[in-house]
């Protein structure tokens, strides 16, 4: 309960600073709303953590009113766990959306937990790991809801402490020293959303194919594939119905770390992030979204995942899951603060913290 308490003190606070501006005559931006809030969080993958975030959200001045938003995020957190996240994500919409960019960037100095790989589980072991991550979209609309565009995926990946005696220690683990990854591959998005970040009906789906390559500066040589669709129901004017299926596939000489994992706080809430991995995962996620009062609603959520490898593509008689419910609180354009509760057959339950929606 501290914990909860301590979560809404700063959620209100931070709903004091927003601020926004509807000045269509401005000769750049309009629909300007600015966030910055002290971030206090506790993941199982941090513990205790703190820092600042900003999200700001806008349209272009020159684009048709109402247009779809862009928003550009950035954050510098601190945990208990003697980590350090510096992140700085976009998505942009230009030209009455003709164009959309998508970037995921970040530095990290973390440390996790390794579990095993697919149904082989070992003894968890911690070990330390400093990367950079890149992954960037540039993409054009081809008709009136898809765009084809072309995808980076960038990771410089060193493990720098393990535990004596584990299987990373060991080196049997491929990348359980250090692994680069680089990628340019094609991605084909489809987007019938209504809203951007809370949208209550339509689709919003990325099928991409990137390999790696030496060819890019890899030392990896491996292809992934990824599907991702997400898609909303409006079952009453405050009730939403989200539903989200993700399949990737690993070809190839694939590092753990870029294995298909299941857990944190996009995919599969309630578990360990990385707890269960494989070079090929199915993942089904619900959600229930209900608006209750003014600012405030509630979400209740479930999901089901299998995971698979180049002999057994998905083993369907060795399901995962989860569940847990959740509180909403809305800021302007609906961009919310996110206050999850997961529970999962695998360890005690989780409290995720975070702005926006999971899927």
């Amino acid at each position: 309960m501290k914990f909860l308490k301590l979560l809404i003190v700063f959620t209100f606070f931070s709903s004091q600073i927003i601020f926004g501006q509807n000045d269509s005559t401005h000769k750049f931006l309009r629909d300007k709303s600015f966030l910055v809030l002290p971030v206090v969080f506790r993941f199982p993958e941090t513990r205790w953590g703190g820092g600042i975030a900003g999200t700001t959200s806008f349209s272009f001045a020159k684009d048709s009113i109402p247009s779809k938003p862009s928003q550009l995020s950035f954050g510098v957190t601190f945990t208990q766990n003697k980590q350090i996240l510096i992140f700085f994500p976009f998505k942009i919409f230009t030209k009455n959306a003709k164009y959309y960019f998508f970037s995921e960037n970040g530095w990290y100095r973390f440390n996790y937990l390794y579990s095993g790989i697919g149904e082989n589980k070992v003894e968890n072991e911690k070990y330390d790991t400093d990367y950079f991550r890149l992954r960037f979209l540039a993409s054009k609309k081809i008709n009136p809801s898809t765009y084809l565009g072309l995808r980076i995926n960038f990771e410089d990946y060193k493990v720098t402490g393990t535990l004596a005696g584990g299987e990373l220690e060991k080196g049997i683990i491929n990348g359980s020293d250090n692994s680069r990854t680089s990628g340019l591959g094609l991605s084909l998005l489809k987007d019938t959303r209504d809203a951007v970040f809370y949208p209550k009906k339509g689709i919003f789906s990325e099928f991409y194919i990137v390999p790696s390559s030496s060819v890019f500066g890899a030392n990896r040589n491996f292809t992934k594939i990824s599907l991702d669709v997400a898609k909303y129901n409006m079952l009453k004017p405050k009730t939403v119905w989200a539903n989200n299926l993700v399949a990737i596939a690993n070809i190839g000489n694939v590092p753990f770390n870029q294995m298909a994992y299941l857990g944190g706080q996009s995919k599969m809430r309630g578990i360990y992030e990385g707890y269960f991995r494989d070079k090929n995962a199915l993942i089904y996620q619900t959600e229930i979204r209900q608006e209750i009062w003014k600012v405030f609603g509630a979400a209740g959520f479930g999901s089901i995942a299998f995971l698979g490898n180049q002999t057994d593509v998905l083993r369907f008689n060795a399901p995962k899951f989860t569940y847990g419910a959740g509180l909403r609180i809305a800021t302007k354009n609906h961009l919310n603060l996110r206050l999850d509760y997961a529970l999962s057959p695998y360890g005690s339950g989780n409290f995720y913290a975070t702005i926006g929606e999971a899927f």
